[in-house]
């Protein structure tokens, strides 16, 4: 059935391996696709910002051994401008005020740049993989970065 929700997808990884994706309809209808990329954006880090907690938990209870300490910190990539702008800088702007107000959760790790908001090529951009169907090239090169799965040429039909 046709719907005019947004699809959110993502893939988090601890030390290059993936331990949790996701793909599923929004929740709500966004009214532009920058605010559909803001809220994908902010589901994933929900999920993040928990793992995060718990690591940093974790040495600050000491179950990792001093020398084994991680830095815990979230690379996350945005390949739509308007919505990298919006969570890279907090300015308030008329058209997305509503957006700043329900999705910046996320702004205090930002700020401590505990979590990092990169720029991405559209054409870079893993998620797709769980958000949109794609060309069979694109789609092995996307599932062997991300998943770390080769195909040969028998896969591949």
């Amino acid at each position: 059935s046709a719907t005019a929700r947004s699809r959110t997808g993502y893939l988090i990884r601890f030390a290059g391996c993936p331990i949790a994706w996701a793909s599923r309809l929004q929740t709500e209808i966004a009214l532009s696709t920058t605010e559909a990329e803001v809220i994908a954006l902010s589901t994933a880090l929900r999920d993040v910002i928990p793992m995060m907690n718990l690591l940093n938990e974790m040495c600050a209870r000491e179950i990792v051994p001093e020398k084994y300490k991680p830095r815990v910190y979230c690379n996350a990539f945005e390949d739509n401008s308007g919505a990298y702008e919006i969570a890279k800088f907090p300015k308030m702007r008329p058209r997305t005020k509503h957006i700043n107000i329900k999705y910046h959760h996320f702004r205090s790790y930002v700020d401590r740049k505990l979590i990092e908001i990169y720029a991405i090529d559209t054409d870079d951009q893993l998620a797709d993989l769980w958000t949109k169907p794609l060309a069979d090239d694109k789609f092995h090169k996307f599932t062997e970065l991300s998943m770390g799965w080769k195909f040969t040429q028998r896969d591949q039909g």
